[in-house]
């Protein structure tokens, strides 16, 4: 996932990795547009997810989770979904 985004190379939108927010750790985020990228992986677990999901959505952000085998099979429909979600307004809090 990180290849898709360092370095503006995605619609010169400035994603941050491993970025601090709050009391969590995001695995991808532009602040710019409110988005929170989480890639699916084996740490991830469903309640504590929903708790830090509302926490984000709270603050007026976007979360989109990608299972890891879709960024690895899939990356042109994740990348389509990451420029539908940055066009569009954040959720109000």
């Amino acid at each position: 996932m990180w290849k898709l985004l360092r370095d503006r190379r995605l619609e010169g939108l400035k994603f941050r990795r491993q970025a601090p927010l709050g009391p969590y750790v995001l695995d991808f985020v532009c602040l710019r547009h409110r988005s929170v990228i989480e890639a699916g992986g084996p740490f991830h677990e469903p309640e504590r997810d929903a708790v830090r999901d509302a926490w984000l959505m709270a603050k007026g952000f976007w979360i989109l989770r990608c299972p890891n085998t879709d960024i690895q099979l899939k990356d042109w429909q994740i990348i389509a979904r990451i420029l539908e979600v940055v066009g569009t307004p954040p959720p109000q809090s």
